[in-house]
C-alpha cells in the first residue's frame, strides 16, 4: 500500500538536511496541528523516551506500515515524534499513513510541512508528488488472500491402530489377557487431501477474518475420512508498551460424514516491552477452549493453556513454544481431569539448489490423568506421551505455486497398551496462494 519499502525509504532519507523541525505533532480525531518552533527546537522539551525505546517505537511503526496497519502506525509515529520532532523519516511516514487512511487534508498539511522544513531531495519529492497525484481521499480496501492445496500420500497406520495385539484388563486375581481383533490393529492406506485458506483484513487496525477448510479422503479405510472447518477473528491490541493479538475461533470436525467434534476457543498473545534483538520475537500466550463431542457421552471438556513462544527470523527461521495444559473434563469422563504440557520446535532453512527450502518440526504433548481410567477394568491412571517428527522439502514453481514433499512420524507412548500406536506417512502436496 506504500510506494516504497521502509528500508528503502530510510536509505533515501539519509540525504535529507536536518533543518529545524516543528516542536510537536498531535492528532485528535483525524486533525493534526503542526506548530513550528521559532527557535528551531532549541528550547524544546526533553525527549520523554530513552533512545533504545525510541528506536524500538519507530521500528514497531515501520512493522505496522509493512503489515498494512496504517491506523496503528499513525499512533506509534505520533508518540515517536513527541520525543524526536526533527526525525524527517517519521514525518514522511506519518504523512503516508494519513494518505493511506484517506485523510487527504491532514496528509497535504504534512507534505507541505516536510517541504518547508526539510527541503526533500528529488527522490523524496517524487514520492510525495506521486501520492498527491493518486489522491488521499479514498478509504483503503484490502484484497482477500486465498490459498489452495492438493495432496496425495500414504500412511502405514491410518486408523492409529495399537502397536501390540495383546491387551489385559483387571488386576491381580481378575487379570485377563485379550487378543485384539483386526479392526484395532494398524491399517495402511493411501489418501487424498485438499485444503482452502481465506484471509481478509477488515479495517485499518489490522483485524483479520480467517477461514480454513481441510478434507481427507482415504482409498479404503473410509471410517477415518475427515473434514474440518475453522473460522476465526483476530485483532491486534496495545496496552501501554505491551502489544499483541486477541483471537476468537470456532471449529467443527467431521469423521465418516458425521459430526464428531465442536470447539470454541479464545486466545490472547502478548509481547512484553523488553529490549530484544530486532529479529527475535518473544510472546506470552493464554487460551481457553471448550470441546464438545455430540456422538460421545461424558467426553466434553474445557482446556486452559498458558505458555510462551520464541520466534527468530533471519536466513534461517526458528520458532519454539512451550505451554502448560489443564483439562477439566465432564463429570464421569474416563480418567477424570488431566494436566500436561506441550512443546513445539519448527525450523526453516533455504537450500543451495534452485530455491529449495527445508522444513523440520518436532512436537511433544504429555498428559497425566488424575483418576484410574476405568476401575476394575483398566485399573491404571493413564499417562500419555505423544511425539511427532516432521521433515519437508519445498520447491517453488513460478510466482504463486509450490510443491512440498513431506515425511511424518508419530509415536504415541502410553501405559495403557490399547492406546499405544506408531505411524509413518509420506505425502506430496501442491499449493497455490495469493492468486
Amino acid at each position: 500500500m506504500r510506494a516504497v519499502s521502509p528500508s528503502l525509504l530510510l536509505a533515501l532519507l539519509l540525504t535529507l538536511p536536518w533543518c529545524g523541525a516543528s516542536a510537536a505533532g498531535q492528532a485528535q480525531q483525524h486533525d493534526i496541528v503542526v506548530a513550528a518552533a521559532a527557535d528551531g527546537g532549541a528550547n524544546a522539551e526533553p525527549a520523554p523516551y530513552a533512545p533504545i525505546q525510541q528506536e524500538e517505537l519507530y521500528l514497531e511503526a515501520m512493522r505496522a506500515l509493512a503489515a498494512d496497519q496504517p491506523e496503528r502506525a499513525n499512533a506509534l509515529l505520533l508518540r515517536f515524534l513527541e520525543g524526536e520532532p526533527r526525525h524527517a523519516g517519521a514525518w514522511l511516514d506519518l504523512a503516508f499513513s494519513q494518505c493511506t487512511l484517506g485523510h487527504g487534508a491532514e496528509a497535504e498539511r504534512l507534505f507541505q510541512e516536510i517541504e518547508h522544513r526539510f527541503k526533500p531531495p528529488p527522490a523524496i519529492q517524487e514520492l510525495i508528488d506521486q501520492h498527491r497525484a493518486r489522491g488521499c481521499d479514498t478509504k483503503p480496501s484490502w484484497r482477500p488472500l486465498w490459498a489452495l492445496s492438493l495432496g496425495r500420500g500414504y500412511d502405514n497406520n491410518i486408523n492409529q491402530g495399537a502397536s501390540s495385539s495383546e491387551f489385559s484388563t483387571g488386576s491381580g486375581s481378575t487379570l485377563t489377557q485379550w487378543e485384539l481383533p483386526a479392526d484395532y490393529m494398524p491399517k495402511p492406506d493411501r489418501q487424498t487431501t485438499a485444503g482452502v485458506d481465506y484471509l481478509q483484513q477488515l479495517d485499518e487496525t489490522g483485524s483479520l477474518l480467517i477461514a480454513q477448510l481441510r478434507v481427507r479422503q482415504n482409498d479404503n479405510v473410509h471410517a477415518q475420512d475427515s473434514a474440518s472447518l475453522q473460522l476465526g477473528y483476530e485483532r491486534p491490541w496495545q496496552w501501554g508498551a505491551w502489544r499483541g493479538y486477541g483471537t476468537a475461533a470456532f471449529s467443527v470436525l467431521q469423521l465418516e460424514h458425521q459430526l464428531y467434534q465442536r470447539q470454541e476457543q479464545v486466545q490472547l498473545r502478548a509481547t512484553p516491552p523488553l529490549a530484544v534483538p530486532e529479529n527475535l520475537q518473544w510472546s506470552l500466550l493464554a487460551s481457553l477452549s471448550h470441546v464438545r463431542y455430540p456422538t460421545r457421552t461424558k467426553y466434553d471438556s474445557n482446556t486452559l493453556e498458558l505458555g510462551t513462544s520464541l520466534y527468530w527470523r533471519g536466513t534461517q527461521q526458528v520458532s519454539f513454544s512451550l505451554s502448560g495444559l489443564l483439562d477439566k473434563g465432564q463429570n464421569g469422563r474416563l480418567g477424570g481431569d488431566r494436566h500436561g504440557w506441550y512443546s513445539a520446535l519448527q525450523m526453516t532453512q533455504p537450500l543451495p539448489y534452485k530455491n529449495l527450502k527445508a522444513e523440520l518440526g518436532w512436537t511433544r504433548q504429555v498428559w497425566q490423568s488424575s483418576d484410574v481410567y476405568s476401575p476394575e477394568i483398566i485399573d491404571i491412571i493413564r499417562h500419555q506421551d505423544t511425539r511427532q517428527l516432521r521433515a519437508a522439502v519445498v520447491m517453488p514453481m513460478g510466482t504463486h505455486q509450490s510443491l512440498q514433499l513431506e515425511w511424518r512420524a508419530v509415536r504415541n507412548q502410553e501405559n495403557i497398551s490399547l492406546f499405544q500406536y506408531n505411524s509413518h506417512a509420506i505425502q506430496l502436496n501442491w499449493r497455490w496462494d495469493n492468486f
